[in-house]
């Protein structure tokens, strides 16, 4: 995960977090603004997921005894 990603996840939680507490406060119209904008960043989050080439899987290692780990 790159750090853009890392940051747009971590942003659209603590967005999350904020509606909610707004919700409680003040009702769920005064945070509707704020889930949509989490859920747009969310929808970006994924979208740049997708766009990133698949990574081959790693090569298991092999022990002395010829097993795989």
């Amino acid at each position: 995960m790159k750090l853009a990603d890392a940051l747009l996840l971590s942003l659209s939680l603590a967005l999350i977090i904020v509606g909610i507490h707004q919700t409680l406060t003040h009702g769920v119209q005064a945070s509707y603004a704020i889930f949509m904008f989490a859920v747009a960043l969310l929808f970006w989050f994924q979208y740049r997921k997708m766009q990133r080439p698949e990574e081959p899987p790693a090569p298991k290692k092999k022990t002395k005894s010829g097993k795989k780990r």
